[in-house]
């Protein structure tokens, strides 16, 4: 990779001069209050405006005005006119938009495209406050409030849906989001690089079309620029995986909007060669035609380097809600207050997360001063703070510093994992400098615990035991999350996660390291039901298996397909994009759309509810399994059923869940078990017991 442009080494820009402000100024009052007569940049976002680290509209805002310029902040704005678009004037460079810190679909509808009553973003959790497809809506306002000023589009929404892309809550293939949106640029990843140099380079009167330089951005385009030489994505899927160098200059033409749209299998095409060309190291621009105009896409973003990370999370936070909020709770902010992130990415490269296809497979990692200096932030400067961190990580717990251990072999792979199908030779797992982080950290004076809340990477894990012990022992609750996802070969394969083994071996280093530290700890697992590739059979073997181990799940997931994702292209097109999509000879991957199958694998999930024994009953009958039905505690299900239950959906109950299910965008909600028993037959009149 070429080396970037230092992120803090740009001049300042003018209005420097102005200083820090102590939160990004959201109305008119606060920017006189700063001395501004106008802002150069505002962000719109549908998040409560919260000025932390953990938020993306704080990072960047801040981000900028360390570059030198005035940033102001639009939160959850009134989408149903532009005038909730005016309130801070005119700005003199540009409107950023994002959806906010998850896609708005994902925000607003559960994996069975209901509506959510709730919004962990917005004050006091209240629903409603985003539209739907935030980011275009956003954008649209901004045109119609002042129709000169240019509109940047980024966010988690804007990055997921970069090219055409397959859309859930519409179950059809959608444009990129930048023609939708009518925006001038969008910046995919994680944007901080691209956004310093476009908001600079705009900031000296650049034409915007000539940006195709920088990386990590997206543009429409007339026509392929000259000089440049086209190569078919048919043509790159070779026995050397695509490792053949390129002449320079080169861009790989995905299939159309129009083909995409029409032809699943086009889109599988499409989607493996987007994730194939997720390397910075290698990665090549890619074109997409929609109707007469090109979306041209750079290569992705070159990773920020440790002090670039610092200088990042070290900036002047307030680390609150913006003060306008009075004392209403934003509740990912409760949520997140006592955390520190540690670093960022992920190698897992699991087919239905899009912490990938977002923040890349490179780990961006912190330095230890930058953590504990926050750490102490935190203790000192947070509100309630009662000297417990709620959390320290990362979109996985577990992989603090670990890199490729050859950085020539890193910036030519295309493997889209670094642990699956098994973990790679060239990776380096110590866990080494996580255990000195997690080990000063809890010397700190005032720290009285360091929780680990992030999803802990099983696999990584077992190749320390020492590590195990450590979190056991010091940095563990009552329980820890982890995410075995499924039980079954078929289902794990496409899903790109590790045998159930690596958990088994996971839970006997963690059963032990509890019983040495006399702690009374339990693992709590977490499942994805109806993702593709999943049988009928593999959801009752699972079943089984939760049985079994004594486990009754409260919450559970339905798989729900985000925008991008290689499960998603799985599900729509019904072909394998892990391996080779050609016509005719594509693998076929089974894909679970109907409601009463969707409901089923759901259902076996809550094997222990009631209400899914009518529908569980009928399924294992039709499945040969009866066996499976009885009086006695080994049975999976009961042939009885309670007075009054079983009723939901007709005889064929749901057994919805209270919970949400988890957006594999961010990080996964907390999923309850009980090992309480199971479900016996009493001698009485039947009645409903446990959990």
């Amino acid at each position: 990779m070429e080396t970037p442009k230092a992120l803090f080494s740009y001049r300042k820009h003018w209005a420097h001069r102005f200083g820090t402000a102590p939160f990004l100024p959201m109305s008119r009052a606060e920017m006189e209050m700063l001395g501004w007569d106008a802002c150069d940049v505002i962000l719109v976002t549908g998040d409560a405006y919260v000025d932390h680290p953990s938020f993306g509209m704080a990072i960047i805002g801040r981000l900028l005005e360390a570059q030198g310029f005035r940033v102001g902040i639009i939160a959850q704005p009134d989408w149903t006119s532009a005038e909730a678009f005016k309130v801070l004037g005119k700005p003199t460079l540009y409107f950023g938009v994002t959806g906010g810190n998850m896609d708005s679909m994902v925000n607003r509808y559960t994996s069975d495209r209901r509506l959510r009553s709730n919004d962990s973003y917005t004050p006091n959790g209240e629903g409603g406050k985003r539209p739907d497809r935030a980011a275009i809506v956003y954008s649209h306002r901004c045109r119609e409030a002042y129709g000169d000023v240019p509109i940047v589009l980024g966010g988690i929404e804007g990055s997921l849906r970069r090219i055409a892309h397959y859309d859930y809550w519409s179950d059809k293939v959608r444009r990129s989001i930048l023609i939708d949106a009518k925006a001038d640029i969008l910046l995919y990843g994680n944007a901080e690089r691209a956004v310093v140099e476009v908001t600079h380079r705009i900031a000296k009167g650049k034409d915007i079309q000539t940006f195709d330089d920088v990386r990590g951005v997206v543009l429409v385009k007339d026509r392929v620029p000259d000089g440049w030489t086209e190569v078919s994505a048919e043509d790159m899927d070779t026995a050397e995986d695509g490792a053949r160098p390129t002449p320079p200059n080169t861009v790989l033409r995905l299939p159309a909007y129009d083909q995409v749209a029409g032809d699943p299998e086009s889109y599988a095409r499409a989607s493996r060669v987007l994730h194939r060309e997720s390397n910075p190291g290698n990665a090549r621009p890619l074109v997409q035609r929609h109707g007469t105009r090109e979306v041209w896409l750079t290569p992705p973003p070159i990773p920020l380097e440790t002090d670039e990370m610092d200088g990042v999370y070290d900036l002047t936070y307030a680390r609150a809600p913006h003060p306008s909020y009075g004392e209403a709770k934003i509740p990912a902010w409760d949520m997140i207050r006592f955390s520190v992130t540690i670093m960022r990415g992920c190698f897992g490269g699991c087919s239905f997360c899009s912490i990938t296809e977002h923040e890349g497979r490179i780990i961006q990692s912190r330095s230890e001063e930058s953590i504990l200096k926050e750490i102490e932030v935190v203790r000192d400067k947070t509100e309630g703070f009662t000297g417990i961190i709620s959390d320290i990580g990362g979109p996985t717990a577990n992989m603090y510093r670990m890199a490729c251990k050859d950085k020539e072999t890193e910036a030519v792979c295309r493997r889209p994992s670094c642990v699956y199908p098994d973990i790679c030779k060239n990776l380096n797992t110590s866990h080494d400098s996580l255990i000195q982080l997690y080990r000063k950290a809890r010397e700190l004076p005032g720290i009285k615990k360091i929780m680990v809340a992030s999803g802990v990477r099983y696999d990584l894990a077992i190749k320390s035991p020492t590590y195990v012990k450590e979190l056991v022992k010091h940095h563990v609750g009552g329980y820890l999350k982890i995410a075995p996802e499924h039980t079954e070969d078929g289902p794990l394969s496409k899903m790109m996660k590790p045998g159930i083994g690596s958990y088994d071996r996971f839970k006997q280093l963690f059963d032990q390291a509890a019983r040495e530290a006399k702690k009374e700890y339990y693992l709590i697992p977490y499942f994805i039901a109806a993702h593709p590739g999943t049988s009928d059979e593999d959801m009752m073997n699972l079943a089984i298996w939760l049985k079994k181990n004594n486990y009754r799940a409260d919450q559970v997931q339905t798989f729900l397909p985000s925008p991008m994702s290689l499960s998603a292209a799985m599900y729509y097109s019904g072909a394998n994009p892990l391996r080779p999509v050609r016509r005719g000879q594509s693998e076929r991957v089974n894909a679970i759309k109907g409601l009463r199958q969707r409901r089923l694998h759901k259902a076996f999930l809550r094997y222990h509810d009631p209400e899914n024994w009518p529908m569980l009953r009928d399924a294992l009958k039709r499945m040969g399994r009866a066996d499976l039905i009885g009086p006695s505690k080994n049975h999976l299900i009961p042939s009885w059923q309670p007075a009054g239950t079983g009723l939901k959906h007709g005889n064929s109950a749901s057994g919805g869940s209270s919970g949400k299910p988890r957006d594999t965008g961010a990080a996964p909600a907390a999923q309850k078990f009980t090992t309480k028993g199971v479900w016996a037959r009493p001698k009485a009149k039947p009645k409903a017991k446990g959990a």
